[in-house]
């Protein structure tokens, strides 16, 4: 069955939509149908926090917590879920949350414009965790920006928390939260709004079925980039295929060869489980974008996207991975170094979806990644460097180096490889490695970087990786203090 109204569970009541507008933000219609006004708007790109606002969701009969940018979510994505607003916290005999009684404690706030944001964030660890060390607060908050309040009484306002009872409203009322949530029918979504069109299947023969007739439709998954179609640039997007309703596609599978990741599967749920096989990879993530971001998006949304400074694309393509490709009729299995075609173009055509990324298991090999960011946390990559590579006998058996930033796609650096392979490790290989990159790239200059930095950087970043290959004790340090 298919329905054209959109149900969600707002203040202890199931709240029903009639055909909203596909474009329409969650954060336009909290603040102006919700009439709710803590929920700020600060950058409109899922970048600063001021909107940061809870959703929860059942899996496996238990309510997960996560926290969103409302400014990058379209209203017809909160199908299904509990919608939680930095109003929502305060209780009904009028005192504070214990998040914002901590913000309160420890001065957390000074122009306040950020800290409801602030708060949703926290509040989402809060239900989340039971502890909360230095960096989990910081990751929590990363996404979530401040002028004038500094982060250190956050930090401490944060890590107060665990000196307080987990105990509060939400956990009380949770089991009338689930009844509600149950309610929801599980129905596939179609909206026809104006000239506007919304589709939300249930299952992968459904999309088949709607990708047929709606070739021109944008695929939605995360939206953490397509969204900025209408946030930044002010464009209507005419008909979306919103994919994450379909659970089949929202899964990690492990066949000791390969890890395969649904293009559904958001990364959050990923890093955790590609920490244990490429440690590396998990760092990148963490720094990919803000929890809230991390939230919903996803690796088949990165790959898609083709962005040359995508932070999964060169680690992918120095795994080696392959895209999953699924028509109505086929499904095509393409290498990820033969998929991009040029800049934000690439092998994926009309009527195809990406149905899941595999990821090679590397067992003998030394994987390293780099990210080069003007901000560490929550910011788009000057470079980006990944390092696959097997040493044999103490020669370089097998390699595969790629970057982004470099080129109009992520691009592997093969003259570089070629001069690497076979070699054993020395200052003398290593400086003509350097030397091949110019071959590989001629980078550009742009707001994020200039050419010759690039290009000073990538060499520096492939003499690092070395280092760190033949010294195995040298360790990377992160400074977080202010």
């Amino acid at each position: 069955m298919t329905s054209n109204i959109i149900k969600f569970v707002y203040q202890n009541q199931i709240i029903e939509e009639r055909n909203p507008d596909p474009n329409e933000t969650l954060l336009n219609y909290i603040r102006t149908k919700l009439k709710k006004t803590g929920t700020k708007e600060g950058c409109a790109e899922g970048g600063c926090g001021a909107c940061s606002v809870v959703l929860a969701e059942l899996r496996n009969n238990k309510i997960n917590y996560f926290p969103v940018n409302s400014c990058i979510m379209f209203l017809p994505t909160l199908q299904g879920k509990q919608l939680i607003l930095v109003e929502d916290l305060l209780s009904q005999n009028g005192s504070l949350h214990p998040v914002q009684q901590a913000m309160v404690g420890w001065h957390g706030s000074q122009c306040g414009f950020c800290t409801p944001g602030f708060v949703m964030s926290l509040f989402s660890m809060f239900k989340s965790y039971s502890r909360y060390n230095d960096d989990l607060v910081k990751q929590t908050i990363s996404g979530n920006l401040c002028r004038c309040t500094g982060y250190k009484p956050i930090i401490k306002a944060a890590k107060s928390l665990n000196n307080k009872k987990k105990v509060d409203q939400f956990t009380k009322n949770k089991k009338n939260v689930i009844k509600l949530l149950k309610k929801i029918d599980n129905e596939s979504i179609v909206i026809y709004k104006k000239d506007k069109k919304y589709f939300a299947p249930r299952y992968v023969n459904e999309l088949k079925k709607i990708l047929k007739k709606n070739t021109n439709s944008h695929l939605l998954s995360g939206g953490t980039d397509l969204s900025l179609v209408v946030t930044k640039e002010r464009k209507d997007i005419d008909s979306i295929i919103y994919l994450n309703s379909i659970n089949e596609l929202n899964y990690i599978k492990n066949n000791n060869k390969f890890i395969e990741v649904g293009a559904t599967t958001p990364l959050t749920k990923f890093e955790n489980y590609i920490q244990k096989y490429y440690p590396d990879f998990n760092s990148i993530l963490k720094r990919y974008g803000s929890v809230q971001i991390r939230s919903v998006a996803t690796i088949a949304g990165n790959i898609a996207t083709a962005s040359p400074i995508g932070d999964t694309l060169p680690l992918l393509l120095s795994l080696d991975a392959k895209v999953v490709l699924k028509s109505i009729k086929k499904t095509k299995v393409v290498p990820i170094n033969n998929f991009f075609l040029g800049y934000r173009k690439t092998k994926l055509k009309k009527g195809q979806f990406i149905e899941s990324v595999r990821i090679p298991l590397f067992s003998k090999n030394i994987f390293k990644a780099y990210k080069i960011s003007k901000r560490f946390d929550d910011d788009i990559s000057a470079i980006c460097a990944s390092f696959n590579v097997e040493i044999k006998n103490k020669r370089i058996k097998n390699i595969r180096i790629a970057f982004g930033g470099m080129a109009p796609t992520p691009q592997r650096a093969k003259y570089c490889e070629k001069i690497l392979l076979n070699s054993s490790i020395t200052k003398e290989i290593i400086e003509k490695a350097e030397k091949a990159l110019e071959q590989d790239f001629k980078p550009i200059s742009d707001m994020r970087a200039s050419r010759k930095y690039r290009m000073i950087v990538a060499k520096n970043l492939l003499k690092k990786c070395f280092l760190e290959v033949v010294h195995k004790k040298l360790i990377r340090v992160v400074n977080w203090d202010d």
